[in-house]
């Protein structure tokens, strides 16, 4: 029998596993950054509380995956698309995709305009993830963090 995958709401107890995937992605390939200490730490103050959502993928009724959705207080975008992981072990499945997806369709039903997204130029297979997402790419070079070099958005 195939695997099952289930994406659900983010609840205080995905905590650890948001923050234990995102520093296992993060550090693979580059290393942590203080701008990302407040959100894997208190996802729920810093994106929850503050009207963001946290999308928790299931393969097999076990959490592997995670994708934040961030409000921005900016001119020309509404949120922005954050802190997506999914273990290594689960790559591969779909699990990014419909986390993307999950996340792309709770900011439509806030009504938003627009969804930004920072990543490196490296990672190819993210890039390409949002690229079937509906992103495209953005001229931009400036980031909150070093490792961000590769700006894309969402116009709904």
């Amino acid at each position: 029998m195939g695997n099952t995958i289930k994406i659900i709401d983010f609840a205080p107890e995905h905590s650890p596993l948001f923050k234990a995937l995102n520093e296992e992605w993060i550090t693979t390939f580059f290393e942590l950054e203080a701008a990302d200490l407040p959100l894997l730490s208190h996802p729920q103050e810093h994106i929850i509380d503050k009207g963001g959502k946290i999308k928790v993928g299931l393969l097999n009724d076990n959490p592997v995956g995670v994708c934040a959705l961030i409000p921005l207080d900016h001119p020309t975008y509404d949120f922005e698309l954050s802190k997506m992981a999914v273990s290594p072990k689960a790559q591969g499945c779909g699990i990014g995709y419909l986390l993307g997806k999950a996340i792309v369709e709770a900011a439509r039903k806030q009504n938003a305009n627009s969804i930004y997204l920072v990543t490196n130029s490296q990672l190819i297979p993210a890039i390409k993830l949002y690229e079937k997402l509906g992103f495209r790419k953005l001229d931009l070079d400036t980031s909150n963090y070093q490792r961000g070099d590769y700006h894309m958005e969402y116009i709904f």
